[in-house]
């Protein structure tokens, strides 16, 4: 037996290395399952994760990864379903309650550094978990453009140009730092067909519409929309002809 196995019954004990065991084992579980990738360009920002149905049976709509928190702002969760969900429920919840407060849409920088500070306070007491799941938050700002926001299980936030999450994150990280001065430039198309490649890339198989999800935000005034399987196809073919190239 480890000197530290005793270290990992409560989340608030530091082992005399100084870590804390649960969050290691809240970040091994949020890292498990599908990963996701998220890019932001010029004047756009997109999202793009796998989608599987766990079971046939399953009406395959209600399987996403992908969710609209308000108009502009957009989220994809990888990790515990479960625990996305109640994480997507509070954001929704945050951002209604700051545009009723305020009388303006909340921030996607506002919302993330919110969801981000209620997660650190899930891991000060034993008597709490934290959320198994890590968020890729995006938004078209109105002062700011396009943002990019990755918020884990920790607490711990930072801005983008890109980011990824998941089994594949490490891999996915080092295919965009190679682009990572081009993607500034992007248009929406060509920042689809980056966060599609990319993840084509570091899961090592070529893609159906029905096994991808996108999400994107075109400009101040745009939307978060998710692309129906026939756009994503039209993406799909675009990125192939480029290759045949």
């Amino acid at each position: 037996m480890s000197r530290d196995s005793n270290y990992d019954h409560h989340i608030s004990i530091f082992s005399p290395q100084g870590r804390l065991y649960q969050m290691e084992y809240c970040f091994k579980a949020a890292s498990s399952g599908l990963t996701g990738v998220a890019i932001r360009g010029k004047d756009s920002v997109c999202v793009v994760t796998q989608k599987k149905v766990p079971d046939r049976l399953m009406e395959p709509s209600s399987v996403t990864h992908l969710f609209k928190l308000t108009q502009k702002v957009g989220c994809c969760v990888t990790g515990s379903m479960a625990d996305s969900k109640s994480m997507v429920q509070r954001a929704r919840y945050e951002a209604g309650k700051w545009a009723f407060d305020n009388g303006y849409p909340m921030p996607v920088s506002v919302l993330a550094r919110r969801m981000a500070d209620l997660a650190q306070v899930n891991t000060q007491a034993a008597a709490s978990r934290p959320l198994a799941c890590i968020g890729l938050f995006v938004g078209v700002d109105d002062e700011k453009g396009p943002q990019v926001f990755k918020v884990d299980c920790a607490g711990h936030y930072l801005p983008f140009f890109a980011a990824a999450s998941g089994p594949k994150e490490q891999e996915a990280m080092n295919f965009l730092e190679k682009r990572v001065t081009e993607m500034k430039d992007f248009d929406n198309d060509e920042v689809i067909r980056t966060a599609i490649t990319c993840l084509g890339h570091v899961l090592g198989s070529d893609f159906r519409g029905t096994e991808i999800e996108v999400g994107t935000i075109i400009g101040k005034e745009g939307k978060f929309h998710v692309l129906s399987e026939e756009e994503i196809e039209s993406h799909l073919n675009a990125i192939a002809d480029d290759a045949d190239a």
